[in-house]
């Protein structure tokens, strides 16, 4: 038979007080079978174990921003410069990507397309052929958010990354963090591991 044992501290001089609630009904508190320091409301410098939270909690959050002009002639993706990586700490965790960014063309009748990549897999088109069919010879520039819910499968670091490349059959470059008038922005990546 297990036993409960209360050890007092030598060098203590406080009283604890296990007091009872007012109730008419039998009740049973089951101890975990393992060591470990409760956590109450007072605790300070405590956290709970990420595994114990439930699912759909937060785990962490990794935020990257980007503020540098990017440009390619090309219909192959590029790398636009804007990534994030993180570390799940458990293999069921999905990962929410949050992503906002400024893409667009240098010359009439132009199109861009922009992806989210994982490592070197693609998992997600967020903009494609955008900026088409426009009669001006302006450049035209629009801002895009996209979310996008990964599971990933890994307690690796993984790398997310934001490219682009110009649409198939247009002329001009594909431009990335390009606000027009000769002015960048700051695009962001935003990584949330929620519990699963």
């Amino acid at each position: 038979m297990s036993q409960i044992k209360l050890a007092p501290n030598a060098s203590g001089t406080g009283i604890f007080t296990i007091d009872s609630p007012n109730s008419n009904t039998n009740r049973t508190l089951t101890l975990p079978d393992n060591a470990g320091t409760f956590i109450t409301t007072e605790s300070s410098g405590q956290s709970i174990p990420k595994a114990a939270l439930p699912t759909g909690s937060i785990l962490q959050v990794v935020n990257a921003t980007y503020a540098t002009y990017a440009t390619t002639s090309s219909t192959t993706f590029q790398d636009s410069g804007l990534s994030a990586s993180i570390t799940p700490t458990s293999s069921s965790s999905k990962v929410l990507v949050l992503v906002t960014c400024f893409v667009g063309k240098a010359s009439a009748d132009y199109g861009v397309n922009v992806r989210l990549v994982r490592g070197s897999t693609s998992i997600s088109y967020f903009v494609t052929g955008a900026a088409q069919n426009d009669s001006s010879t302006r450049n035209l520039n629009i801002g895009v958010s996209h979310n996008y819910l990964d599971s990933p499968a890994t307690t690796s670091s993984t790398t997310y990354k934001i490219q682009f490349a110009k649409d198939a059959g247009d002329a001009g470059d594909a431009q990335f963090n390009w606000y027009g008038d000769s002015q960048t922005t700051t695009s962001t990546l935003t990584l949330l591991e929620i519990a699963a």
